[in-house]
């Protein structure tokens, strides 16, 4: 079920009027039962695997609190690491995985015939396997008691708002909230939620699925575009899968409020972030914590040599890489991070000196500006693997962006009116970012005049109407 369809729109306002009609002790149940046919609504089959991965590790957190020594506790979290990561291989990976070993082989004259495992990847594995997996570690750490009961610990799993594209959500911080549910219907709440959806609603219809028709054009013929076309729609690439993701999670964020349930912030403006590092600290906040936490920091994080802090890193982003896709594309995208966060901190100090002999120092603005506009370059060069269809497209896009050829230019059949409208609802949503000074939509919003709210929301419903009615398209994290 997409929320931006039909389905959806009929779906949230009954389990609304239900879920605040119900008694405090039984909207578990309630939420529990929309969650799993939310699921369902994609493919019924494959509710099986979130009912396995809430059983494996519901059993382990009980049997690693019940247990003394910390060996016996690490038996039960490599139950819960070996099953859920199992699921995800085997779905996700075992194809990817099987035929590079063949191509390897290949290349020595040695041939196979490859395993076929020909399903369908279950929409969101990726985010519950890891919202559940990291219930598991902070139990195994003592940083969260084991939940006693089942029906809530599974309502954790696959809460329907961030079921399937997150955000990545922490049992120390949502489990408290579900085991209360006891929220009154508060006006401002509620608003404040589907003011926030409605945003969610306007970046995901009105701005990525416009972008997407040039996007897609260029990216699935990349034989036939050169030099600008190329560019601008690599720009465009960069604004739609923010516009997308982004979208979707404040549908999530504001669907969740108006339950009373809040969950993390997932995006804070990336492209206006002036460091590579930066930028992770403002996209997909709760999947770059996430490896943060659990991966990087196991690893040793900064906390030894400096050699091996540069190859915890890499490690961190080739793991993400390969998280969001099997495809090497995805694994090029993240060596790409893992390669320009390295080089920044290597080159930190020369290019404070750069900075300090051009005296940029001495104007914040022009200095924050080159930043800005190196940082958004250097990611959005990187978004052409992650877009393409595969490596050889990827190279392909990348050396006709150098080619100039003005009469594929004029002669294209993309329309330059298009171009325009494009352009300019990335140009209005930026200079909303920039009104808001760092504060969210809802908030910007409600502290404006009457008249100015009731006619942003006119006009941004109106939009999604219209828009909307060419259909709904997938929401582009949905494949991971």
């Amino acid at each position: 079920m997409l929320f931006n369809s039909i389905d959806f729109i009929i779906f949230f306002p009954i389990v609304l009027v239900l879920y605040f009609a119900t008694p405090y002790k039984w909207r578990w149940i309630l939420l529990l039962a929309a969650s799993y046919y939310f699921y369902m609504s994609w493919k019924a089959e494959y509710l099986i695997l979130i009912l396995v991965s809430t059983g494996i590790d519901y059993f382990a957190a009980l049997r690693m609190k019940s247990v003394s020594t910390k060996a016996k506790k690490k038996k039960y979290l490599i139950l819960s690491i070996f099953t859920n990561l199992g699921i995800l291989f085997g779905f996700k990976y075992f194809n990817f995985f099987s035929n590079s070993f063949r191509d390897i082989l290949s290349q020595f004259n040695i041939f196979y015939d490859t395993p076929a495992f020909d399903v369908l990847l279950p929409v969101g594995i990726s985010f519950y396997t890891f919202q559940t997996l990291s219930y598991s570690i902070d139990v195994y750490r003592g940083v969260k008691e084991p939940e006693k009961h089942l029906g809530k610990f599974a309502l954790y799993v696959a809460f329907f708002p961030q079921l399937v594209a997150g955000p990545i959500e922490r049992s120390t911080r949502l489990m408290p909230q579900l085991n209360l549910l006891n929220y009154k219907f508060e006006y401002d709440r509620v608003v404040d939620g589907l003011r926030l959806m409605l945003w969610g609603f306007f970046k995901k219809i009105v701005i990525a699925d416009r972008l997407a028709n040039y996007v897609n054009l260029v990216y699935n013929n990349p034989d036939d575009y050169f030099g600008l076309q190329i560019l601008i729609a690599t720009i465009f690439f960069a604004f739609q899968i923010f516009c997308d993701f982004s979208g979707y999670s404040d549908i999530a964020i504001g669907t969740a409020k108006v339950l009373g349930i809040d969950l993390m912030e997932n995006f804070n403006k990336p492209y206006f972030a002036k460091s590579i590092s930066e930028f992770w600290k403002r996209w997909h906040i709760s999947l770059s914590t996430w490896f943060k936490d659990y991966l990087y920091i196991s690893l040793g994080g900064n906390r030894v040599v400096k050699w091996r802090w540069y190859y915890n890193l890499f490690i961190t982003f080739l793991v993400s890489g390969l998280w969001h896709g099997a495809n090497w594309t995805f694994v090029i995208w993240g060596a790409l991070h893992g390669f320009y966060l390295i080089f920044s901190i290597v080159t930190n100090s020369q290019r404070n000196k750069i900075i300090s002999l051009l005296k940029l120092n001495q104007n914040r603005f022009v200095l924050k500006l080159i930043q800005v506009f190196t940082v958004f370059v250097l990611v959005d060069f990187s978004w052409i693997f992650f877009r393409a269809n595969n490596l050889g497209d990827a190279f392909t896009i990348i050396g006709n962006l150098f080619v100039i050829d003005l009469d594929n230019l004029l002669n294209n059949s993309i329309s330059f009116s298009s171009l325009a409208v494009n352009f300019g609802v990335i140009a209005i949503m930026e200079i909303f970012h920039l009104l808001q000074r760092g504060t969210k939509f809802s908030t910007y919003i409600s502290a404006r005049p009457t008249y100015i709210r009731w006619s942003v929301y006119f006009f941004i419903t109106i939009f999604i109407l219209y828009l909307g009615g060419q259909g709904g398209k997938e929401f582009i994290y949905f494949q991971f």
